[in-house]
């Protein structure tokens, strides 16, 4: 066997990773979220103008649209997560549960789709289930 043989490049990414993830989701800790992202990433929202949604690239817009799932969603949960990696990508599936400032609240599946560069989130690709609300709340 040649000692130039190539070892395929294997991210470091694991089930855990994204388990840590989705709880920092719960927490609303955004500093936590950060950590796991690339310095490139890139976030694609659930609803937008463009074929993937909203995206947000780079550090700071990636920041800012997590930030606007809370304020869209002060009481934003992600529950019942599974998660799996395989390689360099990586998909978390979760039931999302959130209330509107006009007490609109929804709940849906929903899945993320990732991709991973040296450990760290890429690309989050966020897709939900396209549900009626289910009830306002004090209704």
């Amino acid at each position: 066997m040649s000692s130039l043989t190539a070892t395929p490049i294997r991210s470091e990414a694991t089930v855990d990773t994204l388990k840590a993830f989705a709880d920092a989701w719960n927490r609303h800790d955004i500093e936590a979220l950060m950590s796991f992202m690339a310095e490139d990433c890139v976030f694609h929202a659930v609803a937008g103008p463009d074929l993937l949604g909203k995206s947000f690239e780079g550090r700071e817009a990636v920041r800012a649209g997590f930030q606007l799932a809370w304020q869209t969603f002060p009481d934003a949960a992600w529950l019942d997560g599974d998660h799996f990696v395989c390689g360099d990508r990586g998909v978390s599936e979760s039931t999302f549960s959130g209330t509107k400032a006009d007490g609109t609240r929804i709940e849906a599946r929903m899945v993320d789709v990732f991709t991973f560069r040296d450990g760290k989130i890429a690309v989050k690709n966020a897709y939900r289930k396209d549900r009626p609300p289910v009830a306002k709340v004090g209704s």
